[in-house]
């Protein structure tokens, strides 16, 4: 399993080593991104093909590196389980899965041993070995719930915290590849000046982070929706079940730690606590649409920011229209994936905004403190 990684991790790495860019611990950092926000769209493809169980134990498959290895085993459960949760197909998907977190766990592990090698040689600005740490620590948490969803059989509220981590992980790589630009451009001597005036650079800034966080709620609520198979316990809209306000069940919907299909006390689940769980997740959205698309009108016409707000209220124009389509369509297996796409996407931008708007906030500050400390002495003598 080691190996597979090391390999699934040589071709990226190479690509990085071999790339024209001279700042490749910046182009690291970007790889890391893109590699991770690829996993978490596949991530969403195992859970909903319900391939999380394809091979029921951790981390190999029943006990091999690979399911060509494990034919047998798997071809004798497909056998007896033909639609059950290991097949040939959900065994090849969950292990993909598992093979492409391995890979991103070496670059993550090259990244920090890069930045720990470097900031004790030579202090150099980017290298500050925190931020790569922290990282570090976070995938390792995420492979730990990675192993608990399979060892535990996907419970409901441990998946859940498995899409949560992997959604906080692409944030804070964008976070730290954004920081990565921002040195970049200081050491090339690319000036940065203020976009706004500090007022309205505040403001967007404190819209942005607001966002991120009903964001952040919006992705535990689905992921609980997606995690308890409740996406068609509404199977119309805006109504429910022909009423605004259906009939629900939050004390079982809301309860979090149970097994898959059962309340707390181990009966089957109540119809009533899916609907809560939907309708819950699908009101917040409005909460979002309002907050974020309003962040983004905001930050439309300020330099350094119009493309990501721009990008930002197409995405949720496109999570809106998957959300409904996936209604209406009953749940097609190609729009859930988009649907999960457009999450990864929001927390990616939304990310890079918030950088955006703290970093041009501070420059403007700074800039506005040098001025009123340059014009103190002219004053004094006149």
């Amino acid at each position: 399993m080691l190996i597979t990684g090391l390999l699934v991790a040589l071709l990226p790495a190479a690509m990085v080593w071999m790339s024209s860019d001279e700042n490749k611990y910046r182009k690291l950092a970007w790889t890391c991104v893109f590699l991770t926000f690829d996993l978490i769209v596949f991530g969403a493809f195992t859970r909903l093909t319900d391939s999380g169980l394809g091979c029921p134990d951790w981390p190999g498959c029943y006990g091999l590196a690979n399911p060509f290895l494990a034919h047998a085993e798997i071809a004798a459960a497909e056998a007896l389980q033909p639609t059950g949760p290991v097949t040939v197909f959900k065994a090849w998907v969950e292990m993909i899965h598992r093979y492409l977190a391995m890979g991103i766990g070496m670059l993550v592990m090259a990244m920090m041993a890069t930045a720990w090698v470097q900031w004790r040689k030579h202090k150099r600005p980017g290298f500050e070995p925190g931020m790569p740490t922290v990282l570090f620590f976070a995938f390792a948490l995420q492979g730990a719930f990675g192993a608990w969803t399979v060892t535990l059989k996907l419970q409901p509220v441990i998946v859940s915290t498995h899409l949560l981590l992997g959604m906080t992980l692409l944030a804070l790589l964008t976070w730290f590849g954004s920081r990565q630009n921002i040195v970049h451009d200081t050491l090339t001597g690319k000036k940065i000046r203020p976009a706004a005036p500090p007022p309205v650079l505040r403001a967007i800034r404190w819209l942005a982070v607001a966002s991120g966080v009903v964001v952040a709620v919006q992705l535990a609520l689905g992921a609980w929706v997606s995690t308890n198979y409740a996406t068609l316990a509404c199977t119309e809209f805006p109504k429910c079940g022909g009423q605004w306000v259906p009939l629900m069940d939050f004390e079982h919907g809301f309860h979090l730690w149970r097994e898959l299909g059962k309340t707390a006390a181990g009966h089957y689940l109540p119809f009533e606590a899916l609907t809560a769980v939907h309708w819950v997740h699908r009101n917040f959205a409005l909460v979002v649409v309002a907050l974020a698309g309003y962040t983004a009108y905001r930050a439309w016409n300020i330099v350094g920011m119009t493309k990501l707000a721009r990008g930002i209220a197409m995405v949720l124009g496109a999570q809106a229209a998957t959300g409904i389509a996936t209604i209406y369509l009953n749940f097609p297996l190609a729009i859930a994936v988009l649907h999960n796409l457009g999450a990864a996407l929001l927390v990616l931008m939304l990310t890079m905004l918030n950088y955006r708007a703290k970093h041009q906030s501070d420059t403007a500050l700074h800039s506005e403190s040098s001025t009123l400390r340059a014009a103190a002495p002219s004053r004094h003598q006149q």
